[in-house]
């Protein structure tokens, strides 16, 4: 149950920083940003050290990510624990940029966006508390198959881009820069709305259907160890777009 709160606290830590950005104007200006960036890598240098405290200027979001990363290292994983601070120092480090890009008032590129996008997401720390839960995450030799990793980017560009697609209305009305895979296609392209919001909904069909090949591929290995991170990651990508159709958030 421990590895189930640790993930909720997760979504609810990251849903907190999101709106700090988003919301309360944060990531419109990397000045305000960076010195509260800088405070929460100090907090994940910690590495969860139950002795350590984290820094006064971190604040209320920073007590919370320590005790995200001690609780992690509670569990007695470290490469698990390892690659959890990883990504959520590379979550961090990407909204810097995108808060750049909200100053400058520039659209990223397809190709630039996407890659971007898998980080601010939050999704890859997510995944790996998942695995963290379900008691058998998969083991490093595992973790480093060319084929998870790419199954793994895969369903993190779904998850993202399913967002994209229903938060589309809402963030075009408060900011038509804003970062979304339906701008960033239609600037790229030079489409309008429409033909955007088409395109995009055809890429991540795409993706869709790539995914299903490689998970199925994955599953014919007869690895019986990857089914149940497969299974989390297939509820993933179709909760996301559940939660979405009915989520006021996006309305």
């Amino acid at each position: 149950m421990e590895g189930v709160r640790l993930l909720t606290d997760l979504i609810s830590w990251l849903f907190v920083m999101d709106d700090a950005c988003d919301e309360d104007g944060l990531g419109t200006d990397p000045g305000r940003l960076a010195p509260a960036i800088g405070a929460l890598l100090d907090v994940l240098d910690q590495c969860g050290d139950p002795a350590a405290r984290p820094p006064t200027e971190a604040g209320p979001l920073g007590a919370a990510l320590h005790d995200l990363c001690r609780r992690t290292r509670a569990q007695g994983r470290s490469a698990l624990l390892l690659r959890f601070v990883s990504q959520l120092r590379e979550y961090l480090l990407a909204l810097l940029w995108e808060a750049t890009n909200r100053e400058r008032q520039r659209v990223p590129g397809v190709t630039e966006y996407v890659q971007l996008r898998r980080h601010i997401g939050g999704v890859h720390p997510c995944l790996t508390l998942t695995d963290l839960a379900s008691g058998r995450p998969p083991g490093p030799m595992r973790r480093a198959d060319p084929a998870l990793t790419a199954l793994d980017l895969l369903a993190v560009d779904l998850i993202c881009w399913c967002n994209d697609l229903f938060s589309y209305g809402k963030e075009s009305r408060a900011d038509p820069d804003a970062h979304n895979l339906v701008t960033v296609i239609a600037q790229e392209g030079g489409l309008d709305e429409a033909d955007a919001l088409r395109a995009a909904a055809d890429r991540f069909n795409r993706g869709l259907a790539a995914y299903q090949d490689a998970e199925e591929a994955l599953l014919a290995s007869g690895d019986d160890g990857l089914h149940e991170p497969l299974a989390s990651r297939r509820n993933w990508v179709r909760a996301t777009y559940d939660w979405s159709v009915m989520a006021a958030r996006y309305a």
